[in-house]
């Protein structure tokens, strides 16, 4: 019998998916960053649920209140990904026996600043006893099945584009797990989007308004796994000509004889969006964001061809497919 670390978190989906009846006319398949259920005409119920885990999920120097955090940022990641504004949140936890009252505030002050900081009511829940902590949160919001950004729509000739550079996430890891120690501004610009990630909800709100987008990923996973993710739905390939590479992880990647380039492809956890964009409306989805203080980054075109690829030293070599996944990277993650 193989055994589920063998199997990876994509496999055992595939495994209990073929027990399970699909509901019929479902607006978002299995699979996309969120699902919906149809109510009225066009309009859905738009549900996510993202669970937390303390051994996987919360790394060394992470507080109990930015893990809390964390956890309503993950779900909003996805509604982002897909132009739609969660409403509500229901939120399920799993308490060691060891933690005291002070850690219960802080897990409480974490999930009230995650809701605050995008517009969200927690308005239920349940809580339990466990050996590790769980935070698992189910969202909910209202949405257009029309307008909601699917990962299969992307087509050949589309920009391919991302809201943020990478790579910062994969370092900020490297500082925590293995107690390495850059200049102390270095440090703090890495390690911050590990402690404190921002979901892109103003951006994806604002470029489904648009009618810009036809495919549309969170990147929580890594860029490169992303841009596979997008390529099997939408059964096409991309080229990209520039890997978007922050320049802090230039200048550390060049420090410690590392390369940027698998950084920011391969890590995970940035919360950015991997989108493509229809050309005719490229500048007007670059203004709209310039407007709010917000990048929209072109870093390749999307092909017939059904593979991935990118531009290093002049030559084209092929994207691998790596990236975060439950059970297989766990032990590589925070272990």
């Amino acid at each position: 019998m193989v055994n589920i670390e063998s199997l990876g978190e994509r496999k055992i989906i595939e495994t209990i998916l073929r027990f399970l009846d699909a509901m019929p006319n479902m607006p978002i398949p299995f699979g996309d960053d969120v699902s919906a259920i149809p109510i009225e005409g066009d309009r859905v119920v738009v549900v996510k649920v993202d669970m937390l885990v303390g051994r996987t999920d919360v790394p060394p120097g992470m507080s109990l209140r930015q893990a809390a955090r964390k956890a309503i940022v993950m779900n909003v990641s996805d509604f982002a990904a897909k132009g739609v504004k969660p409403l509500a949140a229901l939120v399920s936890l799993g308490l060691p026996r060891g933690l005291t009252e002070w850690d219960v505030k802080e897990i409480g002050l974490g999930l009230s600043e995650g809701a605050k900081e995008y517009g969200i009511y927690i308005v239920g829940g349940d809580t339990n006893e466990a050996q590790d902590l769980i935070v698992d949160c189910a969202m909910i919001g209202l949405g257009d099945r029309r307008k909601i950004i699917r990962r299969s729509g992307a087509r050949p000739g589309d920009i391919l584009a991302v809201t943020g550079y990478f790579g910062r996430t994969s370092l900020g890891l490297k500082i925590l797990l293995e107690g390495l120690s850059p200049p102390e501004n270095l440090r703090k610009t890495l390690v911050e989007p590990v402690l404190m990630p921002r979901a892109r909800l103003k951006e994806g709100l604002i470029l489904a308004e648009l009618g810009a987008l036809t495919a549309s990923i969170d990147s929580s996973d890594g860029l490169a796994w992303s841009l596979y993710e997008i390529s099997e739905a939408s059964q096409v390939g991309f080229r990209i000509e520039k890997v978007p590479v922050a320049p802090e992880v230039e200048e550390f990647a060049k420090e410690y004889e590392l390369n940027p380039i698998e950084l920011s492809l391969y890590g995970g956890e940035e919360y950015e969006l991997v989108v493509t964009v229809k050309p005719e409306l490229w500048k007007k989805s670059e203004e709209k964001l310039r407007e709010i203080g917000c990048q929209l980054i072109e870093i390749g075109r999307a092909i017939e061809e059904r593979r991935i690829e990118v531009r290093v030293n002049g030559k084209y070599q092929i994207v691998e497919r790596r990236g975060w996944e439950h059970f297989k990277s766990a032990r590589q993650r925070l272990n």
